[in-house]
C-alpha cells in the first residue's frame, strides 16, 4: 500500500499537477482509506517528502545511464542533457524538488534541500576526468560541478516557466549554454562544439 500511494501521487502530480493532490483523491485511487496516508507517512507532508525523494531517485537513474567514454567533455554534456530530460519529463515534481512549488502545505526543510546532493557525484567525477584529460583548466572539480548544475538549473527553470521564446528558444539556448559552460571551464571553442555535438547524437540514440 505504501508503494501504491507513492505511485498514485507521482502519477497525479505528473498528469494533472499539484491541484490534483488531496488525501481523499490519492487514497481512493490507491484503494485505501485516508488513514493510510497517516499510517505510512504521518500525513500529506510526509507523503510529499517521499515524492521529492522519488524525484531525485529518477534524476539519479538518468544520470547513471550516462556512460563514461574517451571524451569526458561529451560525457559532461550528456549529463546536462540527462538533467534537462528528467526535469522536462517531470515538470511538477521538479518544481517541488527545488522549492519552486509547494504541495499540501509542505515546505522543504534544510535536510530536504541537501537530500539530492548525492546526484552530484556523477557530475563531480566527470569534472575531475575533464581536468585530468587537460580539457578543463586545473582547479576545483567540485566547483566546476556546481557551475554546471547552476547553469542547467537556471535554464531548465526558465524553460519550464516558458520564458524562453524565439529566436532564443529553449533548445537553442540549451545548446549554446552547453558549449559556453565547457569553454568557461577551460575547453577550447572548437573542441567544446565538437563534444557537445557528439553528445547530442548520443542522447538521441540512448535516451530518445
Amino acid at each position: 500500500m505504501r508503494a501504491a500511494l507513492l505511485d498514485v501521487t507521482a502519477r497525479l502530480l505528473a498528469e494533472e499537477g499539484p491541484s490534483a493532490l488531496s488525501t481523499r483523491r490519492i487514497t481512493a485511487e490507491a484503494g485505501s482509506s485516508t488513514m493510510a496516508v497517516y499510517t505510512y507517512f504521518g500525513g500529506m507532508s510526509g507523503l510529499v517528502r517521499e515524492i521529492v525523494h522519488e524525484g531525485f531517485a529518477r534524476l539519479q537513474a538518468n544520470l547513471t545511464r550516462v556512460r563514461d567514454t574517451d571524451d569526458p567533455v561529451a560525457d559532461m554534456a550528456m549529463l546536462g542533457r540527462a538533467y534537462r530530460h528528467t526535469a522536462l519529463a517531470n515538470p511538477h515534481l521538479y518544481a517541488v524538488m527545488f522549492g519552486g512549488a509547494s504541495l499540501a502545505g509542505f515546505s522543504l526543510s534544510e535536510e530536504d534541500r541537501q537530500h539530492g546532493r548525492y546526484t552530484m557525484a556523477h557530475v563531480l567525477a566527470c569534472a575531475a576526468r575533464c581536468i585530468a584529460a587537460g580539457r578543463f583548466r586545473a582547479g576545483d572539480a567540485d566547483l566546476v560541478a556546481h557551475q554546471m548544475w547552476i547553469g542547467m538549473h537556471g535554464l531548465v527553470t526558465l524553460e519550464l516557466g516558458e520564458y524562453l521564446i524565439d529566436p532564443w528558444n529553449a533548445d537553442r539556448c540549451f545548446e549554446e549554454l552547453l558549449v559556453g559552460l565547457m569553454v568557461s571551464a577551460g575547453d577550447t571553442m572548437a573542441a567544446a562544439e565538437k563534444s557537445v555535438g557528439l553528445s547530442g547524437q548520443r542522447f538521441t540514440e540512448e535516451f530518445c
